[in-house]
């Protein structure tokens, strides 16, 4: 499945994509806001292996969020559903990656969520550190809910995304 966007597009996580997440998630820069992983490239396909049985069971959807010539920009992650709402993470954009990559991969998570899976709600955490990304989340009008010594924990709803849709259209 590929979820095509005006100038990205998001593509289930393949086996073959294993040293890109590997290389994304041990990258102490990018990942510092995320849990952390051990191991090896192996293990990284082996944990791909056990998620693409729970894509087939449409509980979790894994992608790498690519250029429209195919370049690996980063990858994003919809999981943890529960009733009508979904958890959305390890959104890591790659070092000098096009600025509408997150903006655009973001809109396409909402519309692949809110439109094609049925949600009504989102719910995520980000650490409180990772300011750049709770101020994008803010700016979108996600709302804390609460939060611990760690993270702030956010809600989103199709209402506040269908608020905020007009303003980023030329996105879509």
């Amino acid at each position: 499945m590929t979820i095509e966007g005006k100038n990205i597009n998001l593509e289930l996580v393949q086996l073959e994509d294993a040293e890109f997440i590997y290389k994304l998630r041990t990258d102490e820069n990018k990942s510092r806001f995320l849990s952390k992983i051990s191991g090896t490239v192996k293990d990284q396909e082996e944990w791909i292996k056990k998620y693409k049985e729970r894509e087939k069971q449409g509980i979790e959807y894994y992608f790498i969020i690519k250029s429209k010539n195919g370049e690996k920009l980063g990858t994003v992650r919809l999981y943890d559903f529960k009733g009508d709402s979904f958890c959305w993470g390890s959104w890591i954009i790659k070092e000098n990656a096009p600025k509408f990559a997150a903006i655009e991969s973001a809109l396409q998570v909402y519309e692949f969520a809110f439109y094609k899976l049925g949600f009504k709600r989102s719910h995520f955490d980000v650490r409180k550190q990772n300011i750049k990304v709770v101020n994008f989340h803010k700016k979108f009008g996600a709302k804390i809910v609460r939060e611990d010594d760690l993270n702030y924990y956010f809600e989103f709803s199709k209402e506040d995304y269908e608020k905020i849709k007009p303003r980023y259209r030329k996105f879509l």
